[in-house]
């Protein structure tokens, strides 16, 4: 695989660059990107970064942080994509400019149905999920979430802690990546498959299980619910829904999202036990 450079944008041609790829990600015609160069520049300017990945001259990620709040020691990640494979580079590249400043956490969001994005950020990064968002961005008209509701779910980077074992594959769409090497935040398929079910997904089929202890619940996630958008649309729709009740109830008795499975499982454990 060729080495990859990773750069801080500040040029407008630059910027212009970025926002153009990120326009290819989420599928937006070439005059409405979802992040505009005059944006990024404005965030630039204000203390933020835009770091870019380039293969030689190619560009093939970017990512756009800024910092919160001033006594919180925390960045928050506006927007990250990355060609498969690409995608901890960049992320350690904005690990590294926010521990810089003085970060200690990062947050982002990323759409819980995009099973391969919850594997990326809770089991390679290690963060944590903590924070269920319904319908965060409202009606959304890219070519990526179109038609759906934006859920959302943030996690949660302890910037200093070590990152997971991981061999999994990356391609943006929200905010982030990818996979799941067992072992790690995962809690084994075998406690789960003896958990009694507690939810039926829109296939039938279980969606989510709880343990007699009550210490974890798993819940399921589409294959592909990008594909499952254009396909049918209302089916999207109704999985959106039903792991929408699934997380809703499971963070308002204190479980947070902690792992991620090959197979499509989410592990969600209270506060404490992980």
């Amino acid at each position: 695989m060729t080495a990859v450079s990773i750069r801080t944008v500040h040029d407008v041609a630059g910027l212009g660059a970025v926002s153009a790829y990120f326009g290819e990600v989420w599928r937006t015609p070439p005059t409405a990107p979802p992040y505009p160069a005059e944006v990024l520049h404005s965030l630039v300017h204000s203390g933020g970064a835009v770091h870019a990945a380039f293969e030689k001259d190619r560009l093939i990620g970017a990512a756009v942080a800024v910092f919160g709040p001033p006594a919180a020691q925390e960045a928050y990640s506006l927007v990250a994509a990355a060609e498969p494979g690409r995608g901890e580079a960049v992320k350690q590249a904005q690990r590294a400019w926010a521990l810089g400043l003085g970060a200690r956490t990062m947050r982002w969001t990323f759409d819980p149905l995009i099973g391969r994005n919850a594997r990326f950020n809770l089991v390679k990064l290690g963060a944590t999920g903590t924070e269920y968002l319904v319908d965060f961005y409202g009606p959304m008209t890219d070519g990526v979430n179109g038609g759906d509701e934006s859920d959302r779910l943030t996690v949660t980077w302890d910037l200093a802690a070590p990152g997971r074992s991981y061999d999994g594959d990356e391609r943006s769409s929200d905010g982030e990546d990818r996979s799941y090497d067992s072992g790690d935040r995962s809690y084994g398929g075998g406690d789960r498959e003896v958990a009694p079910a507690t939810h039926r997904g829109p296939d039938g089929a279980t969606l989510a299980r709880r343990d007699l202890a009550d210490l974890r619940i798993w819940c399921r996630v589409p294959d592909d619910v990008v594909k499952l958008r254009t396909a049918d649309p209302e089916l999207a729709l109704r999985w959106r829904r039903a792991v929408r009740e699934v997380f809703t109830e499971a963070f308002g008795q204190g479980f947070r999202a902690t792992g991620m499975s090959r197979d499509g499982w989410y592990t969600l454990t209270r506060e404490g036990t992980a």
